[in-house]
């Protein structure tokens, strides 16, 4: 397998402390960065298209990964959740949870094509 991109994206929950919901946004901001028509155009079966996904909060076992793999149109998708990311309290004990994500794509190894010209 090759990785054929990584992206990334912040997603915010403001005011429900809620880890999944920033998850969740920080997975839209990464997907809307990129449109990958070259998976498409192989015709490649969904299942030989692997996702992982790395996502960053600061109570990991809070996300339900469970609820985060549909937001994906294709492929076999893991995801994994570590320390990361970043909770803002301010004095009226109201907190904002800010999650980071990390998103790669991997294909199968072609042949018969380039993106970039081979190096002479």
């Amino acid at each position: 397998m090759r990785r054929l991109i990584i992206e990334m994206g912040q997603g915010v929950d403001l005011h429900g402390q809620d880890y999944t919901k920033a998850a969740g946004r920080a997975i839209d901001d990464a997907l809307r960065h990129s449109s990958l028509h070259v998976v498409k155009t192989l015709k490649l079966p969904p299942d030989d298209v692997q996702i992982r996904v790395t996502l960053g909060v600061q109570q990991p076992d809070a996300v339900e990964t469970g609820a985060l793999a549909g937001k994906f149109p294709v492929g076999r998708v893991t995801i994994t959740v570590v320390a990361g990311g970043m909770d803002v309290t301010h004095p009226d004990g109201d907190t904002q949870v800010v999650a980071s994500a990390a998103i790669e794509v991997f294909l199968p190894e072609q042949t018969g094509w380039r993106l970039r010209p081979a190096a002479e």
